[in-house]
């Protein structure tokens, strides 16, 4: 699933061909994504759009009157194309645009979505209640301090539950423990103040350095340009079936709520 390396890198992508352009048209092939598309989008035409910014892993897109909000699923692409481009399998959604070019949303496995909301964003039921952005000043070392310390759950699982910090997802709540030094499956009530300062920092470190690389493609994601994402080259233990790529010991794979965790014996504790 596209977690928040993934999402950036592609709203990076299409901001600069969307920001003030007029939607022409609308063309909706497939309105049965993870919730259906609302009737209110294909009336879209004429509108401008203002912004194209991020929560989470969400992409938001302001107009002149009224949002879009975007969700990627587990498989979901956008990319920008001219008008009367080959339509791809699996393109459900197609903005085109006044500069004749079109934001093209393909999704295979339909998990994603397109809603659209005429105030906040923010204040959407998905949105209002999410954690801090964790490249953001509000996730600093005392706010995660302040969540772990009553809590008996696995610090993997805290890192990646979106009421608490957004976008830290799977691949990246195991890369970012490593560079930390902690084991994904220890309590996180158990950790030291001067440790979850470590770790805020190998969070940020880790997500900074995916976005810089263009995200990780392991199966369907692909940057705004057709382009894979290239930090599964950088990854030092998630998916890694060998050794440690610092102590040479065998990396460990767990399952930590029907997901795959990875981690060194020997670098994490």
């Amino acid at each position: 699933m596209p977690e928040l390396p993934e999402v950036e890198t592609t709203r990076r992508g299409i901001r600069n061909h969307l920001l003030g352009q007029r939607i022409e048209k609308v063309i909706l092939r497939e309105t049965r994504l993870r919730w259906p598309i609302s009737a209110q989008v294909s009336t879209l035409a004429g509108r401008r759009i203002r912004e194209v910014s991020r929560r989470g892993k969400y992409i938001l897109m302001e107009l002149d009157r009224g949002n879009l909000i975007w969700h990627l699923g587990m498989s979901g692409s956008m990319r920008i194309l001219p008008v009367g481009s080959t339509v791809a399998d699996h393109e459900h959604v197609e903005l085109q645009l006044g500069n004749a070019q079109a934001l093209k949303y393909r999704d295979p496995r339909r998990f994603g979505a397109l809603l659209y909301c005429h105030r906040d964003p923010l204040q959407h039921r998905l949105l209002r209640q999410l954690g801090p952005e964790p490249l953001g000043d509000a996730f600093d070392a005392d706010y995660l301090y302040d969540r772990c310390r009553n809590r008996n759950a696995a610090i993997k699982t805290v890192l990646m539950n979106s009421h608490i910090v957004v976008g830290v997802g799977n691949i990246y709540a195991s890369e970012a423990l490593f560079l930390a030094g902690i084991r994904p499956t220890r309590a996180a009530r158990r950790i030291s103040k001067l440790r979850i300062e470590k770790l805020v920092g190998a969070v940020r470190d880790t997500l900074s350095a995916a976005i810089a690389h263009g995200g990780t493609t392991l199966q369907d994601f692909t940057q705004a340009d057709g382009k894979p994402g290239y930090f599964r080259h950088e990854l030092q233990v998630y998916a890694n079936r060998g050794e440690c790529k610092v102590c040479a010991r065998p990396v460990k794979h767990v399952v930590q709520g029907q997901r795959s965790s990875y981690y060194c014996p020997g670098c994490q504790s």
